[in-house]
């Protein structure tokens, strides 16, 4: 099923499929309700699988183009479609940004989620003072370098920060292309421009993380360095809940490059025995 809610300033679409607990599928950077399919494929079996487009990108259109998206707003997103496809706690994977997005949700929003697998958060607020700043200045940095040069520019730079090593990550076979076409460099732009901001202006209330109902399990690619800026943001979120690192397939982007592997993680995690 393919909907349409309207939210304050925007549309969202989303996707729903398969049957069983409901699972929110956040996605990370420049990620619509398709970027995760092959993921979402190997889920559908045993539970209902939500997928959206955050508002600004793909079809999920803004009222005002001009207007941008905070992270205030992208979070009540969440708050408001998890309200529209079920009345019960929803569980929820957020990748990246998405994770972010989850976690004020967790504080916002008491007892919409039920658990949250947080896989490598880009949430400055969780780090210290010092290493906080040099984050946001380097996510600062990096929207004056797409503006200078472009996406071709700047997506090694961005990679890089992230602990991508692109064309040295592995994969599992078969995976579903994405070819870089208009919609995607679109989805990047919009990113880049705005979600980049929304992250250094991000004020979530990382205190409020240690009170959540939800049950928060930080995340992070068997692969990823471990100084890089997402990582050490998934183990401070562990040390704030009081609990470990959940290890998965791949690096960043594990949920694309490893689906299969990663679609049994998630199984696991979301029902332990």
């Amino acid at each position: 099923m393919n909907g349409i809610l309207r939210v304050p300033g925007a549309r969202l679409y989303y996707e729903v499929r398969g049957t069983g607990p409901v699972l929110l599928i956040s996605q990370s950077g420049e990620g619509d309700a398709r970027r995760t399919v092959d993921l979402v494929d190997r889920l559908v079996a045993d539970h209902t699988v939500v997928t959206y487009d955050r508002r600004g990108l793909s079809r999920s259109v803004l009222d005002d183009p001009g207007a941008g998206a905070t992270m205030a707003e992208h979070a009540d997103d969440v708050h408001r479609l998890l309200a529209e496809v079920t009345d019960a706690p929803a569980d929820m994977l957020g990748c990246s940004f998405g994770a972010v997005l989850g976690l004020h949700v967790a504080v916002d929003h008491p007892g919409r989620i039920g658990t949250l697998i947080a896989h490598e958060p880009v949430a400055p607020a969780l780090l210290p003072p010092a290493e906080r700043d040099h984050h946001r200045r380097e996510l600062a940095d990096l929207q004056r370098l797409y503006r200078d040069q472009g996406l071709a520019g700047a997506v090694a730079e961005i990679a890089a920060v992230l602990g991508i090593r692109l064309g040295e990550q592995q994969t599992e076979p078969g995976l579903t292309p994405h070819p870089m076409d208009d919609r995607r460099r679109a989805d990047f732009d919009f990113f880049i421009r705005n979600d980049f901001g929304a992250v250094i202006e991000d004020t979530l209330d990382a205190a409020g993380l240690k009170d959540t109902a939800t049950r928060v399990v930080p995340a992070a690619g068997r692969t990823t360095p471990r100084h890089v800026f997402d990582h050490r943001c998934a183990h401070e979120l562990a040390a704030l809940v009081g609990t470990g690192v959940a290890e998965f397939p791949g690096g960043h982007n594990g949920n694309l490059t490893h689906p299969r592997a990663y679609a049994a993680r998630v199984r696991e995690l979301l029902h332990p025995s």
